[in-house]
């Protein structure tokens, strides 16, 4: 087993011991579902070199579609998830079909407003709850485990996070995403060398919409609902700004610009109000409510000081010690 691998190894244990050291499971499970959301959104981005800004419409079709197959039609927790994963995996392959005879800012705008078209429908739907949203999901089980308990609903959802990092690492170190990543650096070139091209950024599109829909379909399992806040456009750009902060192309670096982001949302306001206490200045109580601000401030300062993203950085400053260590 090579280093890689090993550290992967380290850090999916050191998740599952999380909950023994005090960590929120709930917190960390919602983590999880966009961390693999960032992961999906970075196999189209960071490997295909494919921007879309409407992944959040495959992220909502599959929440709301997951959630209505566990509360109205009473399915167990796994085919409730096949059915989110299915029905994402489905309209990525319209979204595709349509956007993918684009490129460039063409392909993103397209799936921009195919996005805002579902989105719009999902407001205007009975089944969806509308501006109320989807409430009281049932959790279920899952293979005769007992969702309603949060520690066994957390290592539930730890292991659908390994199964789909698993299969995205076993995508990108493949033939096929030899392939993606050809495409991504000249697409020219991988046509003149026989590719269909659009038959493969078609499929990476696919499953890149697949993977968001788990994402999905998992976070309505653990949080008991879905939202239109699953399906805006700024959902779009929120799983941007994850993947740019952690760094685009890596694996690790989606899940570490989630984590940032999350963490971000959540704890700010005790933030402010320990800076309020500290410096003295009452403008930092009001820092909870600036989510946006400082979320873009970040952005501002990975793309001017961090272009390749927290571990994207951090693996070129090792990568350039150890060549200076062994050149000394």
């Amino acid at each position: 087993m090579n280093k890689k691998l090993l550290g992967y190894v380290a850090l999916f244990a050191a998740i599952a011991l999380l909950p023994a050291v005090g960590a929120y499971p709930i917190f960390v499970m919602k983590v999880m579902c966009y961390a693999l959301f960032a992961c999906a959104f970075n196999l189209l981005i960071g490997f295909t070199g494919l921007l879309s800004f409407g992944h959040a419409a495959f992220l909502g079709m599959a929440a709301y579609t997951a959630g209505h197959a566990l509360k109205v039609w009473g399915l167990p927790a796994p085919l409730g998830l096949l059915a989110g994963t299915g029905a994402a995996a489905l309209t990525g392959l319209v979204f595709g079909l349509l956007a993918i005879r684009r490129s460039g800012i063409y392909f993103s705008m397209i799936t921009l407003a195919l996005a805002q078209m579902l989105y719009f429908f999902f407001l205007q739907a009975s089944f969806t709850g509308g501006e109320d949203g989807l409430q009281a999901v049932p959790r279920g089980s899952f293979l005769g485990l007992d969702l309603a308990n949060d520690l066994t609903l957390y290592y539930v959802v730890l292991a659908i996070f390994i199964a789909a990092f698993w299969l995205i690492y076993r995508i990108v170190h493949s033939p096929f995403g030899q392939v993606l990543t050809s495409i991504r650096e000249n697409e020219a070139r991988a046509t003149s060398l026989g590719y269909d091209t659009a038959q493969f950024k078609l499929l990476a599109f696919v499953l890149s919409a697949a993977l968001a829909g788990l994402a999905g379909a998992t976070k309505t399992l653990v949080l008991g609902f879905a939202t239109l806040t699953d399906a805006i456009w700024t959902t779009s750009g929120l799983v941007i700004l994850m993947t740019l902060v952690g760094g685009m192309g890596t694996l690790v670096g989606p899940m570490v610009g989630a984590l940032v982001i999350i963490a971000l949302e959540n704890k700010i306001g005790d933030l402010g109000g320990f800076l309020a206490q500290l410096t003295g200045i009452a403008w930092f109580n009001g820092l909870g409510e600036s989510v946006s601000l400082v979320t873009g401030l970040i952005f501002i300062v990975c793309v001017l000081a961090f272009r390749r993203g927290l571990v994207g950085e951090t693996v070129a400053l090792w990568e350039r010690w150890t060549a200076a260590k062994r050149a000394a």
